[in-house]
């Protein structure tokens, strides 16, 4: 038993049975939201889904304090076939290294599977932002094993009828906006009944950073670029 003991202290083992898992989490920067999540946070090693109603909710901006502490620290951060392209001031202004951020294209579902396979075998990548359409179970299977044999944070963005199908996730978050806040409902997590009540989380606004006056206002009115943080076209 002593034997045993020390493989759980030492290695990052899920026991089925505790309330929470020993796996490392990278904090999310809202407190009430890690005080829900086994381990105090995003999980690392284990694929996480975010499902949400629409785009442009603020999923993005429940990413940008685990992505700026990530990159702060040296940690490189990679974006996989989103469906805009990253608006570089406002991520700057959130606390992202732009430096430790890379974007990658992919023209097919197969190729961005590859693509996020590789991302995570290489070693390099801390923390993996994908948005897959339509992925089947198999593939989010291959995209589950992939961050299990890692020490990223991985989120996968899927709509939110997905939420009706089988996932191998670890993690899975449903998304609604609130009034200026998102509602969260945690369907699934590791060690632990998924949460009874939705959480409300306030999120700031990246783009008030850069000031009324700031020389990127004419890009902040375009709906791409607003779309790109998980922002309302409409704010």
């Amino acid at each position: 038993m002593a034997a045993l003991e020390d493989i759980l202290q030492r290695h990052r083992v899920w026991r089925g049975g505790a309330s929470f898992s020993r796996a490392a989490a990278v904090p999310s920067g809202f407190a009430v939201l890690d005080g829900e999540l086994p381990g105090g946070g995003w999980p690392t090693g284990g694929l996480t889904e975010i499902l949400g109603l629409q785009q442009g909710i603020g999923e993005l901006r429940l990413l940008l304090p685990a992505l700026a502490a990530l990159t702060t620290a040296g940690r490189r951060v990679v974006w996989l076939a989103p469906p805009h392209l990253p608006y570089a001031p406002a991520l700057a202004a959130g606390g992202v290294d732009l430096a430790r951020l890379a974007v990658v294209r992919a023209p097919g579902r197969r190729d961005s599977l590859w693509a996020a396979e590789q991302a995570l075998r290489s070693g390099a990548c801390h923390a993996l932002l994908a948005w897959f359409r339509n992925a089947r179970y198999a593939e989010l299977r291959r995209l589950a094993l992939a961050a299990e044999g890692s020490c990223a944070l991985v989120a996968l963005f899927r709509p939110r009828e997905a939420a009706r199908e089988s996932s191998p996730a670890c993690l899975r978050i449903a998304l609604e906006p609130a009034q200026g806040e998102l509602a969260l409902r945690i369907l699934k997590r590791r060690g632990a009944s998924p949460a009874a009540a939705a959480l409300r989380v306030p999120l700031k606004n990246p783009l008030h950073a850069l000031g009324r006056s700031a020389s990127p206002l004419p890009a902040l009115r375009d709906a791409r670029a607003r779309r790109s943080l998980g922002l309302p076209v409409h704010a």
